[in-house]
């Protein structure tokens, strides 16, 4: 690691290593773990902006303004449903890393790709990733240089 990438104490080597963001701020309530995130941008916004849609489909926003207001949502959706946008509008509303987990290697290639063709600074951790990109990808996730990564289990 480089001189100035410190890890805060709250965190470890292994959070690291499976993407967590050490972006967060501490919880100022308990001065541990990554505090509270609000929205800074607006999921119609981020749509429309980004992905070039001008209206969610059926319950994709009320799924969406959940997630960004920091809630947890289990989606179930048919292929072509929209479920992806559900988690990556709310990791660009909010500060900070998100992170995808997905098993599918192939599938978070493809995703990674066209988020990045969309503008979105989006990154893959895998077993395929050579390691000196691993350790350059979280870095960049240090550093507050990428907005959403995936990683396999």
């Amino acid at each position: 690691m480089d001189s100035d990438d410190t890890i805060p104490d709250w965190m470890t080597e292994s959070d690291l290593a499976i993407g967590a963001s050490a972006m967060a701020s501490p919880d100022p309530a308990t001065g541990i773990g990554p505090g509270p995130k609000t929205a800074t941008r607006e999921p119609a916004e981020v749509l429309t902006e980004v992905f070039g849609y001008k209206a969610f489909r059926s319950l994709q926003a009320d799924v969406i303004s959940h997630v960004t207001a920091g809630g947890d949502a289990l989606v179930l959706m048919p292929t072509g449903g929209g479920k992806s946008l559900c988690y990556q509008i709310p990791a660009l509303c909010r500060p900070g890393v998100g992170i995808v987990i997905s098993p599918l290697i192939a599938l978070m290639q493809d995703q990674v790709e066209a988020l990045r063709q969309l503008g979105v600074r989006a990154a893959a951790l895998n077993s395929t990733i050579p390691f000196q990109e691993a350790m350059a990808i979280e870095r960049a996730m240090r550093h507050g240089e990428i907005d959403l990564v995936y990683v396999a289990p």
